[in-house]
Parts: C-alpha cells; structure tokens; sequence
C-alpha cells in the first residue's frame, strides 16, 4: 500500500504564483492605500494598523522595523492575540463592542488612515472596527480574502463583511480555508497563505508611500537598523517627532 503524502513541493511554486497575482492584480489597490496614508501623515496624522489573531502580524509587520516608516501606529491587544489565549482570542473577535473600546483609547483623528486585516472579513471586531473609524473621518484600507469572505456569512449584527465596510480592499488572494495544499484523503487544506500575502502588501504599500515622498522631493521618515553603527543616533530624531502621538514609542 502507497502512503499519500502532501504535496509539499508545490508549495513554494503556489506562494510565489499568489505573490504574483497580488503584484498584478492589487497594484491599483495598494497605490490607493498609500496615497490614503500619505496624506495623512503628510497633513500631520498618522497611519493606524489593527487586527486579530494571526492577521495582528500585518501590525507588527508595520511598526518600528529596519526599513519602516516611523509614522505607524500600532494598535495591539494582547486579548486579540494569540500567545495570551488562543480560545480567548477567537471568542473575542466575534464579540460586539471590543473594537469601539479599543479605537476609543488609539488616537485616531480626522483625516487618518486605518489599516485592517482579516482573512475571512467576516468576523466582528474588524467590521466594527471599520465602521467606527469612516464614522469619524478616518479613510478605512482593508487586506482580506475575497474568495473566503464571498463563501463565507458574516457574524457582525449589519450583515456585513469587512471588504464591504472599508474605502480600500486589497484582495491578498488567499484561498478558502487559508491554506495553499489538501491533506491526501480529505477535504483538509495545509500550507498557511494569508501571512505571506498580507506582509507582502503591507511592504508593498510602505515602497509607494516612500516613492510618494521622494517624488515630491521630500526625505521619507525610514527607520535605520539600531543594530548598524550609528542606527540608534539615526532614528532618535525621526522617533521623537512621533513619540506624543504613538504609545509604543516609548
């Protein structure tokens, strides 16, 4: 008898086609999202990233790295996220009222950007957390699957699903059920996609904000590594212009 394994060669071949699709498919979509961002950061405001789960990665993806843009605000509950309850956190997400609390206490304004992901888009918090922030001014960028959110039923009271809800949808081209391969003998997908997709466009959204400040003429605020000599001394003075309006500058 033959054991049927995972075709776990084709797994390098599948991510680098769905980056693909991403880069020329989503490319509107993204330039969308970074003129968005720029100006907001360039009008004083800032660029916010939220999300649950493993989505949440997108956040820190974004925020204080080697080649990142100082103007991020990350908004990160520990309760959204895996490492502290990972039952805890899946319950939460689908709760009403979670994201108001959270948004309330982020510093968002009039003008901002807000960057959310969530694969299948039809969770609570994420919903929620688009409609507070367009109900405050804020332009609304969300990453998600269109495929899982179009075969999936959304669990937020209105009906509605994240790409339905937010200014800007950046499909990350991720199948249903997250994953890019079938176990043998059943209907089980493995090989993770969603992340890949989603650092991809966070990345690719940073590249066309800094191309947005170098065309006007203008340095963007890019972090240094603090592990290269004079990194540290580099981003003291990016870091201090933002510190009064991001927390996790601290």
């Amino acid at each position: 008898m033959t054991t049927q394994l995972v075709h776990d060669s084709e797994y390098l071949p599948r991510i680098c086609a769905m980056l693909r699709q991403i880069e020329e498919q989503e490319m509107d979509a993204i330039r969308q999202a970074a003129s968005a961002a720029y100006r907001s950061i360039r009008g004083g405001g800032l660029l916010h990233a939220f999300s649950t789960g493993h989505s949440h990665m997108i956040v820190e993806e974004l925020f204080y790295r080697s080649g990142g843009l100082v103007p991020v605000n990350p908004i990160l509950r520990e309760d959204l996220m895996l490492h502290s309850g990972a039952i805890t956190s899946t319950r939460l997400e689908r709760k009403c009222g979670i994201a108001t609390e959270i948004l309330e206490q982020a510093g968002l304004a009039p003008g901002d950007t807000l960057l959310l992901s969530s694969n299948s888009g039809i969770n609570t918090v994420p919903v929620e957390a688009a409609l507070y922030a367009r109900e405050r001014g804020v332009t609304v960028v969300s990453v998600t699957s269109l495929e899982a959110s179009a075969l999936l039923k959304s669990r937020h009271p209105s009906g509605k699903k994240l790409c339905e809800v937010s200014d800007v949808v950046i499909d990350n081209h991720a199948p249903l059920g997250d994953g890019l391969l079938e176990l043998p003998g059943s209907r089980q997908v493995t090989g993770g996609a969603s992340t890949f997709g989603s650092l991809f466009i966070a990345q690719r959204i940073v590249l066309c904000i800094e191309n947005l400040y170098l065309a006007d003429g203008l340095r963007p605020p890019v972090l240094s590594s603090a592990n290269l000599p004079g990194g540290d001394e580099f981003n003291r003075e990016l870091v201090q212009q933002y510190q009064g309006r991001i927390r996790a500058l601290r």
